[in-house]
C-alpha cells in the first residue's frame, strides 16, 4: 500500500484522469473530493463488501432453495 500525506486543499492524481483532493479534516474524519471521468464508477468499500457477500450467499443456494422460490413464484402469478 502506498501511503501519502496530504493537507486540506492538496490533491493527488491517479493516472491522468482521476484527481483526489483533501477537502477538510475534522477529528478522525477526512472529507475528500473525487474528480473522475464519467465512465468510472466509484463505490464506498462497505457497499462493495455487502454486494460481494450477497453474491456469495446467492451462489451457495441449494437446488431445494431454488425449487421453493420457484413454487412461491408460481403461486403469485
Amino acid at each position: 500500500m502506498l501511503i501519502l500525506s496530504r493537507r486540506a486543499g492538496e490533491s493527488l492524481y491517479l493516472g491522468e484522469d482521476i484527481r483526489i483532493t483533501v477537502l477538510g479534516i475534522q477529528g478522525r474524519q477526512v472529507r475528500i473530493g473525487l474528480e473522475v471521468p464519467g465512465d468510472v464508477t466509484v463505490y464506498r468499500e462497505e457497499v462493495v463488501r455487502r454486494v460481494e457477500e450477497e453474491n456469495r450467499r446467492a451462489l451457495s443456494a441449494s437446488n431445494e432453495d431454488v425449487m421453493v422460490a420457484a413454487s412461491l413464484w408460481n403461486r403469485t402469478n
